[in-house]
């Protein structure tokens, strides 16, 4: 069946605020170096006024992997709710900009535009605070019927299963996309994500909702309470999904039920900030299986993806790093 878009993905929308901050900057603002924090709106607003020479795009894990897809000139849509203001509609430009079809219509009321202040110190790490503001209010009535059927898969990030509305959303994307013999990705998203659906993650798997499953050694571990990333492997083989499991230095695993295909990690000269590199990874990965790839290739074309965006700010891809990384 012939499809308009090789992959729609559905998501938190949220404008990324990309900063280089020093740690005295993480330490006078009490922000955990590392981590993920969320926030109110007024701290929101306390941030946006002290972040230094930021770099905003269109953000969230599932808007970095459609509009990577996008750069790699694959034919890409998303979905995910902003409020009508001014970074809603940056959010929307910036997204229409990547090549990306958008067309959720934008809140009038209610809480504004998601926001993430991503800070990246010198050693190249990241820590994030996140205002999901008016992405928590994506509903059924978002999901646009005729793009994902006309989609090849459906790529669904586990943040999405957070909030009732959404979750209901994910679940008739899900059930329209099979309608129409789709198939259907979803991100674990983190391992503290997955600590609280746990059984309910295992129940899209075993009950064929998701076709594919990306997550990296932490959320694989946590999925299936292990510490030991080799019976966790094992336990995927058994589940009926195709798996993907990251492991940054280290390579990948591609897990199917007769095999584990093992490819290691792209070459990297130096690490800049690691924003966006499992959404790169699952762009690169997508884009072979879009272009009826085999697994050791599409997981080669995550790693290479992978790696250019750890080299340089911010999860956007120059069209240089683009060629390179497809090379």
């Amino acid at each position: 069946m012939s499809t308009k878009f090789d992959v729609l993905g559905i998501g938190n929308a949220i404008v990324d605020i990309i900063s280089r901050v020093d740690d005295d900057f993480l330490i006078r603002e009490n922000i955990l170096k590392g981590g993920m924090t969320l926030i109110d709106e007024e701290r929101a607003a306390h941030l946006l006024a002290l972040a230094p020479q930021p770099v905003m795009m269109s953000g969230g894990s599932a808007a970095n992997t459609i509009a990577g897809l996008a750069g790699f000139k694959a034919r890409t849509a998303y979905i995910g709710k902003v409020r009508d203001d001014v970074l809603g509609a940056d959010f929307a430009r910036d997204i229409h900009d990547q090549g990306v079809a958008y067309h959720t219509e934008r809140a009038t009321e209610g809480a504004a535009t998601a926001r993430c202040f991503v800070m990246v110190t010198p050693d190249g790490q990241r820590s994030m605070c996140t205002y999901l503001g008016a992405c928590q209010n994506l509903s059924e009535a978002d999901v646009n019927d005729k793009d994902v059927a006309a989609a090849g898969i459906i790529y669904l990030e586990g943040y999405l299963w957070d909030p009732p509305a959404a979750k209901e959303a994910f679940v008739k994307a899900s059930r329209l996309a099979h309608a129409h013999q789709r198939r259907v990705a979803l991100s674990l998203s983190d391992a503290f994500c997955v600590e609280r659906y746990r059984g309910e993650f295992l129940n899209l798997m075993r009950t064929g909702l998701v076709d594919i499953v990306f997550a990296n050694d932490a959320e694989v571990k946590s999925l299936f309470q292990t510490d030991n990333l080799a019976e966790a492997l094992a336990a995927l083989r058994k589940e009926r999904c195709l798996t993907i499991v990251t492991h940054g230095a280290a390579g990948s695993h591609v897990i199917a039920a007769d095999e584990i295909t093992s490819v290691p990690a792209s070459a990297v000269e130096q690490v800049i900030d690691t924003t966006g590199a499992g959404d790169l990874y699952a762009a690169g990965f997508m884009l072979g299986l879009a272009q009826g790839r085999d697994h050791a290739t599409c997981a080669r074309l995550g790693g290479a993806a992978a790696a250019a965006i750890i080299q340089q700010i911010g999860a956007r891809l120059p069209t240089t790093m683009r060629e390179q990384a497809l090379a």
